[in-house]
């Protein structure tokens, strides 16, 4: 049942990593129900006091953000990035969501577009179909890009812009900056802040009225994996959540993810790394609505609701009664003898996804927001636990394009990832989460461990896995000997 992080996983897309864009799920085996009960036995009555608790909390933060929207969220300026990290550091906490301006000069940023857009061209395998506005035969490989016939998500890794973008000094900072908004509760924890590891992954250039990459509410890193005791249950991650608790939750403790599964299922774009936050770099100016991201920015309040939801139910139906009503905490109760396998929204080897129905407290039309108004250059960044989605309509005059980049600190289990992502990146295939093939072994003018050595200083060398992690002075004995572990499986 547990997947092998040395499996090589089959062709396919971004839709095959989400229920949703690939035909649906199957209702979960009844060791589910074993799981659910087992995992609040002892705590139902304080589950059940927890959980009304938090309905009233979700009911008076939604109300802000429905009010406030998109100016909740934390934006800063790389110019003044220790100074505004000091000053919103609450801020960031609470929602899980920042934008930092001016990360990489506008113009640099922008031309990543473009040498994407001619890197495309000299490859026609990236993508498939002449109805594309870029012009290619039909003779592709399968799973390139999605969707096929006009491609928004292309699986390439290994462009010459993904790699001067990981790279780059300013980027490598913030993620250095951000990564101390975690700590570590348990000094025995192996894993340390003081370097960013790079993981490679797709991007995106998303086309002007386009309806199809209409991705909705969802959490990467797993679904069925976060209730599972192999699976975040490894480093207890939600265990005061299950305890009904869920005020003493906290989603920054990087020590309980240090031994987290997040990929019992090997799925096609189930990360084995732990990514403390996602992000992606934009290479052109967007605003809301034009094909976007959307997140739910209540971190603390969402997971605590996304982990218990499965062990409630309504009294009265949606339909049978108001919609204050069906909402209001008499009518929830907990599911106790009539409790089932379901987990809403968790396929296993699929993403968590959530939506209106499955989730009613949430109230994703008005708690997702956009983030605000971007530029070339501009670093947006999430939490790994943060619910987030994307405009169903691209309703924009030019292409939206970013390049999906998170945060990584080093662990064990991370840089045996970075040693298979670093032979990856020397032949061409596909980056190791994600779907296999030949990817860009193949493709005219791929970068090439020579063309990254001209580009990255030795910080970057070392995120990509080619020089080896030094040790600072501040670094505790825990750090220094987990940077230890991990140059000597990346054979330094």
């Amino acid at each position: 049942m547990a997947s092998n992080m040395h499996q090589t996983k089959k062709e396919g897309s971004i839709a095959d990593s989400f229920a949703s864009l690939s035909g649906g799920s199957a209702p979960l085996p009844e060791r589910y129900l074993d799981l659910k009960k087992s995992l609040v036995a002892g705590h139902e009555d304080k589950v059940t006091a927890s959980w009304q608790k938090l309905l009233t909390q979700l009911k008076q933060e939604n109300r802000i953000l429905a009010k406030e929207g998109s100016g909740v969220i934390p934006t800063l300026q790389f110019a003044n990035l220790e100074e505004d990290l000091t000053r919103l550091r609450s801020e960031i906490k609470k929602r899980g969501v920042a934008v930092i301006k001016g990360v990489i000069p506008e113009d640099e940023a922008a031309s990543y577009k473009s040498d994407i857009e001619e890197y495309v061209r000299q490859n026609p395998s990236t993508t498939c179909k002449s109805r594309h506005p870029y012009t290619f035969p039909t003779f592709l490989t399968s799973g390139a890009a999605w969707p096929q016939e006009n491609p928004q998500v292309f699986e390439l890794y290994w462009s010459s812009p993904q790699i001067r973008a990981r790279a780059h000094p300013n980027l490598l900072k913030v993620q250095s900056e951000l990564m101390n908004i975690w700590h570590i509760s348990n000094p025995e924890s192996s894993i340390s802040l003081s370097q960013t590891l790079a993981y490679a992954d797709r991007l995106r250039i998303r086309q002007p009225g386009d309806t199809k990459f209409t991705l909705g509410p969802h959490v990467d890193g797993g679904s069925v994996e976060r209730w599972e005791k192999h699976g975040y249950g490894l480093g207890g991650v939600y265990n005061k959540i299950f305890e009904g608790s869920w005020e003493e939750y906290d989603p920054w403790d990087a020590s309980t993810r240090v031994n987290a599964n997040m990929d019992n299922y090997n799925g096609l774009g189930a990360c084995t790394m732990f990514r403390m936050f996602q992000g992606w770099l934009s290479m052109s100016h967007t605003k809301p609505l034009e094909g976007t991201l959307l997140v739910n920015p209540l971190l603390q309040l969402s997971s605590a609701y996304l982990m218990l939801r499965p062990f409630f139910k309504p009294i009265k139906g949606k339909n049978d009664v108001s919609t204050e009503e069906y909402l209001s905490t008499d009518n929830w109760v907990f599911a106790g003898s009539e409790m089932t396998s379901e987990i809403q929204g968790a396929t296993p080897g699929k993403g968590q996804e959530l939506n209106n129905d499955l989730h009613p407290h949430l109230e994703l039309e008005t708690s997702m927001v956009h983030v605000p108004e971007v530029s070339p250059g501009d670093f947006v960044l999430w939490h790994c636990d943060t619910v987030h989605g994307v405009d169903k309509v691209h309703q924009g005059q030019s292409a939206s394009g970013v390049l999906y980049i998170p945060i990584c600190p080093v662990t064990e289990q991370n840089a045996q990832y970075l040693m298979r992502q670093r032979e990856t990146f020397l032949t061409g295939a596909p980056a190791p989460d994600y779907p296999g093939g030949v990817g860009e072994s193949q493709h005219v003018n791929r970068p090439t461990e020579s063309y990254l050595r001209a580009h990255a200083e030795s910080y970057g060398l070392r995120a990509f896995g080619f020089e080896k992690i030094t040790t600072a002075e501040s670094d505790s004995p825990m750090s220094r000997e987990v940077i230890r572990k991990a140059n000597e499986i990346l054979g330094f």
